[in-house]
């Protein structure tokens, strides 16, 4: 089964014209999506939009689960463990998150997608249409090659053939942007020494390469001093926490955000180097479906 109808199943669905479906989707009454010209309505909100129209008694939405998932970054990591906020975590990449969230069986993700306009909005927005999550910006983080110590003669992407290079999981947006940088350059995964395992966190790509198992990876810029790693910088990328509005307000989400917005968080970023924290927290996306 689609996870999208079309404007001809909204209507059987409704029982009415594909006309009166139409006038819905454009002024606003039904959740929807444009792609490719055409009128999509994602499933789980359309049903979600009908069960809230009802009247009787309402059936309450099952707790969202403590976790945020989607990408690993250092200082966000330190400061979910430095808060006190008792949210766990699940790092598989942003996304994998951007699943997870939707799927909520997370009440938040950390993503850092980059996108022809900027970065996370329009992902979100075609995952989850207008739902109700907020987009919550933590930094601003620098990326690009990360070397093993001695390694001196790959300052970008070009480098890299023939090298012995560690990768990351295809769930990562790093390695999509990876595998993107590398076709803009001539180059495919097969002109790599490529590891058989790929790092599933930005700190096991960084541990890999201060091991000397690999002689570069695409990283962050903030492991580079930690682990007396080299770092040519290619990418700034925005990372965000996508957190579901009903959590947001709840105090294991209210006790990360007030921390991330702390004298002792800028201190650490300060300490890691490569992140700017000029805009944090700054909403980029508010749903405002329900």
């Amino acid at each position: 089964m689609s996870e999208f109808l079309t404007t001809k199943e909204l209507a059987d669905l409704l029982r009415i014209g594909e006309r009166k479906a139409y006038d819905l989707a454009s002024s606003g009454q039904v959740p929807c999506v444009r792609a490719m010209g055409k009128l999509l309505f994602p499933r789980a909100e359309i049903i979600a939009w009908l069960n809230a129209s009802r009247t009787g008694p309402q059936v309450a939405e099952p707790p969202l689960p403590p976790i945020v998932a989607g990408s690993h970054d250092p200082l966000l990591d330190w400061a979910l463990r430095e808060s006190g906020s008792g949210l766990a975590t699940y790092y598989d990449g942003s996304f994998d998150g951007m699943i997870r969230l939707k799927e909520r069986s997370a009440q938040a993700a950390a993503l850092h997608i980059h996108e022809e306009q900027g970065f996370n909005t329009q992902t979100l927005r075609a995952n989850l249409g207008e739902a109700p999550v907020v987009l919550f910006e933590i930094a601003q983080r620098q990326r690009g090659l990360l070397l093993a110590p001695g390694v001196t003669d790959i300052t970008g992407f070009a480098d890299l053939k023939g090298r012995r290079v560690i990768l990351r999981q295809i769930s990562a947006a790093s390695q999509r942007l990876f595998d993107t940088q590398l076709e803009a350059h001539g180059l495919t995964r097969n002109d790599l020494d490529t590891l058989p395992v790929c790092a599933r966190t930005e700190e096991e790509l960084a541990i890999a390469l201060h091991d000397n198992k690999a002689e570069a990876g695409f990283g962050l810029g903030a492991l580079a001093g930690l682990y007396d790693l080299g770092f040519a910088p290619t990418h700034s990328e925005r990372l965000d926490l996508a957190i579901w509005r009903r959590a947001y307000f709840d105090d294991p989400m209210l006790r990360l955000l007030s921390f991330l917005q702390s004298d002792r968080f800028s201190a650490r970023a300060a300490e890691f180097g490569g992140y700017d924290l000029s805009g944090l927290g700054t909403i980029h996306h508010n749903g405002s479906s329900g």
